[in-house]
């Protein structure tokens, strides 16, 4: 049961937005901040210095909170691992919303993060217990692409990316500003043309999540006083959700979940692959030199754009030679992308340094930053020589049917 109480956000003292309901036995004070506001901070610290809480939920999942706590965890990143299992684009993803927010903390002198990491210091200078309420950004980042047309995604992640290269300043009273509404978007929203297509899965979505959390906690501990630590655009719609008569849990399986991609689409590289292998079958049958011509138009415009995609990446000139050879072949091959191939090569000849790891955060706050650090600049290789490789295979598709029409 749903109990509201005075909203003490429109007091004087207390600048932040917050409400406080209460959920079966169980308080629940909504504090909304913004995540580089130092007044947000300061807040924090001093709620729980009141002493009138018995626990803090924090927007955080257990992955964010480990990157916040121990930043040197990206030493342990296994490169090639998270390149053989799909995972670059999101790790890449990870690095551009972190330094995004790294350049909003260095403009204006404050850690990004850091009312959270306040929350987690006086929960542990008053002992009191800190809940993790928000979804896994990797369950996030899956269901929102989920969500999204293969332009859109391309369109968000060059996004991402392009926001490295703006040094468009931002002022605290503009970030201040941003709760004066309910909309404070997480950083995808910086970057999308249209939020329409992200607000379920980024917003709406976890608004519901940590609210089933805050409920099922409320089941387990009643009679308990928790400081619930969110961002202000996410306050109203938790506050709203804390309301809901479903079970709590079951809420948070099926937010939990990934929709299980399409199988059709799994079927266009293999139709690619027959119809230029049935491409250079009718132009041998017709006649070889045709056949030869064809090859060689499929291997010049499928391995040069994916060498220039490892040039521009800055790619050691081995690994430019390699993605030359590897992407006709690989092309033909969907079952191995070029990108994996240039990526190995990249770290076989240019292993990266334990200094490349523990700067890597940093670096990638500055486009510079990308290219210098062996980590990021491997990363950058896989990207731009798969794009080089998939452009050409269209590319050079087109060609050898425009030639077999001619």
């Amino acid at each position: 049961m749903l109990n509201p109480e005075a909203d003490s956000g429109t007091a004087a003292s207390a600048p932040q937005p917050m409400r406080t309901l209460t959920v079966d036995d169980m308080r629940i004070t909504l504090l909304g901040t913004a995540h580089v506001s130092r007044s947000s901070a300061e807040q924090v610290a001093s709620e729980l210095d009141s002493g009138a809480y018995d626990a803090v939920a924090i927007e955080l999942c257990p992955s964010r909170h480990e990157a916040l706590m121990r930043p040197d965890r990206l030493a342990e990143l296994d490169l090639m691992q998270v390149i053989r299992q799909g995972k670059a684009a999101m790790v890449m993803a990870n690095l551009a919303m972190a330094a995004y927010q790294q350049r909003l903390g260095e403009q204006l002198g404050i850690e990004p993060g850091a009312e959270m990491r306040m929350a987690i210091d006086q929960a542990q200078r008053h002992d009191l217990p800190v809940l993790l309420i928000d979804r896994e950004i990797g369950t996030t980042l899956n269901r929102t692409a989920r969500s999204l047309s293969w332009w859109r995604r391309a369109t968000l992640f060059s996004g991402l990316v392009g926001s490295l290269i703006s040094r468009e300043e931002v002022s605290e009273e503009d970030i201040e500003h941003l709760k004066e509404g309910d909309v404070v978007e997480t950083t995808f929203a910086e970057f999308a043309h249209d939020r329409n297509d992200l607000y379920q899965p980024l917003i709406a979505e976890r608004d519901r999540y940590m609210a089933a959390k805050l409920r099922a906690a409320a089941g387990d501990h009643p009679g308990r006083h928790v400081l619930a630590v969110v961002g202000a655009g996410h306050l109203a719609g938790i506050a709203r959700h804390l309301g809901d008569t479903d079970e709590p849990h079951e809420v948070i399986e099926l937010l939990d979940s990934v929709p299980s991609k399409a199988r059709w689409p799994r079927l266009i590289p293999w139709l690619i692959v027959v119809l230029v292998l049935f491409g250079f079958y009718l132009g041998f049958s017709r006649n070889p030199d045709l056949g030869w011509q064809l090859v060689r138009d499929w291997v010049l415009i499928n391995g040069g754009l994916s060498a220039l995609g490892a040039l521009i990446a800055a790619g050691h000139p081995l690994t430019v030679v390699t993605a030359f050879i590897a992407a006709p072949i690989t092309s033909l091959n969907p079952t191995i992308g070029a990108g994996m191939v240039t990526a190995a090569a990249e770290l076989w000849l240019r292993r990266p340094r334990v200094g490349d790891f523990s700067r890597l955060r940093g670096d990638t706050a500055t486009p510079r930053g990308w290219w210098r650090n062996r980590v990021s600049r491997t990363l950058l290789v896989f990207l731009f020589s798969t794009l080089g490789s998939a452009l050409g295979t269209y590319l050079a598709g087109y060609l050898i049917f425009d030639r077999l029409n001619g």
